[in-house]
């Protein structure tokens, strides 16, 4: 891709388009809420992971290194985490329920077809029985996507996070 004023690669230097959070404190407190409601009953390293995955598919410089941070202070792996680019090719490094979790979240994530499919539900459903880890789950996912698109607007600058920064 050419890079042009849109695309120009996050830099330190260069400062957020808007600092949403200060313009708009009442929908960050919520995001807050609903980020903290979304990760109750989920595995800490299966959150992580999906928040990373979905921050890689939607190019949040901000939450990678945020979720990449918090994935390490959880326990996660380095390789783990390098190889989530690509796990299709790298399926060894997960467990077949954090597989289904990953699909399912590029699958909510990306919604090219305009659905998830009902083999990639299916089979998320299948390792997470329990309906209400599903809808965590779930929860999971579409709360890192609302966090990706204020972190790619507004072009948040990443590289600065500490884990147990949030909010």
């Amino acid at each position: 891709m050419t890079q042009n004023e849109t695309t120009e690669p996050y830099t330190a230097e260069q400062p957020p388009r808007l600092q949403w959070a200060e313009h708009a404190p009442d929908v960050y407190k919520a995001m807050i809420r609903l980020d903290a409601a979304a990760r109750k009953g989920l595995d800490a390293k299966l959150y992580e992971l999906v928040k990373i995955r979905a921050s890689q598919l939607n190019h949040c410089a901000l939450c990678l290194d945020m979720h990449s941070k918090d994935a390490l202070a959880a326990g996660e792996s380095v390789e783990r985490i390098v190889q989530l680019s690509a796990w299709e090719e790298s399926r060894h490094f997960y467990t077949e329920k954090e597989l289904a979790a990953i699909e399912l979240t590029e699958a909510v994530t990306v919604l090219t077809d305009g659905f998830v499919p009902d083999e990639v539900y299916e089979r998320a459903a299948k390792h997470f029985p329990d309906e209400a880890e599903l809808a965590q789950l779930i929860a999971a996912i579409t709360v890192i996507n609302a966090w990706n698109r204020f972190g790619v607007t507004c072009r948040m600058t990443p590289g600065h996070y500490r884990p147990g920064q949030h909010g």
